[in-house]
């Protein structure tokens, strides 16, 4: 009897991980890191600047490189990626989620510069750190290959940690006369920093003012902010739709994820406590057996229902976009006001569990006053102003032809 060949079966391949579940393990990998960020807060705050055990879980879990190109080993995600692994590192302190989505925006920002750029940013160090100030408070005047660049630049979180920046300025021609408004970037080797930040919240961020003198950054460095803002960008490399993404919308939702996540650990910490806190003055032994106080809970809950739904809404609109079409204008106001009225809502929310729990909220050992002083920081940065939200809003709705805000 003949023997039978051997017969080859085939290996069965072993698909890639969808985004979705790329997103969940990162989310995961956030979510493990909430005790450490909770027991390391008040050592932040302290220092004005998070451990250095901090960043580097950061950067072990991958926040960092969440919106990093794939081909310099970044995880090239989503803005709903980035939006949901804040909002958990939020949920342990918000300073450090502040951080995490700076780096991990401000390197997408840096992904928009032409590819030249990227390599020297990314290329050189795929664990590289960019942080920014879009505010113009720079100038760079034009010399040969380039620009010369000086200025001040307030509030750059995570300043600290950070290996590249990417900063705003006039752009001057020779004759001294303002051509353009641009982002350029430049090592953070070449930057000095001031040490500014010393505020009421968020005060882990370092948001400290960066320092530029006569800093030369040649013109494959330079990215013009009112060509973004209508989605023009000098990369040219295919690395898919994230980079597509529109530039205005993305770097005013960015700044959401945080706030939720603050929201959500105020509203953990009262129910938790709530359960065994007495409500003083009455026969309730527990807060929780309170009509009052039950009332402001779920009020609270609705607000950050209300939050979040605006937030995720916007959020799957800029993804989806990038792959299917732009944004056009209108829906960018859209967007820009649902950030706005989004942040109000958390704040409002926050203040209503507060005077549910009562003054002990305020006592330094409770976490509920430094969630307070860290939303009611984070929520005042210029892309969240709800009157400028609701005024381009506005005016798209009423076919006012007028551009207040290149951050659209």
């Amino acid at each position: 009897m003949k023997e039978e060949e051997d017969v080859v079966h085939p290996v069965d391949s072993v698909s890639a991980p969808s985004l979705e579940e790329r997103r969940a393990k990162l989310v995961a990998q956030a979510a493990a890191l909430q005790p450490l960020l909770r027991s390391q807060a008040t050592r932040g705050e302290e220092a004005r600047v998070l451990p250095t055990e901090v960043v580097h879980a950061l950067a072990e879990a991958g926040v960092f490189r969440l919106l990093t190109p794939e081909r310099f080993g970044g995880h090239q995600t989503d803005l709903r990626t980035l939006t949901e692994v804040s909002e958990t590192l939020a949920q342990g302190d918000g300073s450090t989620a502040w951080v995490g989505m700076i780096v991990a925006v401000t390197n997408w920002l840096a992904s928009l510069f032409s590819d030249a750029a990227q390599e020297e940013v990314f290329g050189a160090d795929p664990d590289a750190r960019v942080t920014g100030v879009a505010a113009p408070t720079g100038f760079a005047e034009q010399v040969e290959g380039g620009w010369r660049v000086s200025g001040r630049w307030s509030y750059n979180s995570a300043a600290p940690h950070a290996t590249w920046a990417a900063v705003g300025a006039l752009m001057k021609d020779e004759t001294g006369s303002v051509v353009d408004q641009a982002l350029v970037l430049i090592p953070a080797s070449d930057l000095s920093i001031e040490d500014t930040w010393r505020t009421a919240g968020m005060r882990a961020t370092a948001s400290n003012t960066l320092i530029a003198q006569d800093v030369f950054v040649p013109a494959h460095r330079v990215l013009s902010v009112p060509a973004a803002a209508e989605g023009s960008y000098p990369r040219t490399a295919d690395d898919g739709p994230l980079y597509a993404s529109a530039f205005g919308s993305m770097l005013t939702l960015c700044l959401a994820g945080p706030l939720l996540g603050l929201g959500k650990a105020a509203l953990d910490t009262v129910v938790e406590q709530a359960t065994s806190k007495p409500l003083s003055f009455t026969t309730h032994a527990r807060q929780a057996d309170s009509v009052g106080i039950q009332v402001q809970v779920a009020k609270a809950a609705m607000q950050l229902e209300t939050a979040r739904l605006h937030i995720y809404a916007a959020v799957d609109a800029v993804d989806d976009a990038a792959s299917t079409g732009p944004l056009d204008y209108a829906a960018r106001t859209r967007v820009r006001a649902q950030a706005g009225y989004a942040a109000q809502k958390v704040l409002s929310a926050i203040s209503t569990l507060l005077d549910a729990h009562g003054a002990s909220a305020f006592a330094e050992a409770n976490p509920l006053q430094r969630i307070w002083r860290d939303a009611s920081t984070a929520a005042r940065h210029a892309g969240l102003v709800p009157a400028v939200g609701l005024e381009v809003y506005g005016k798209s709705l009423l076919g006012v032809d007028e551009r207040v805000s290149l951050m659209v």
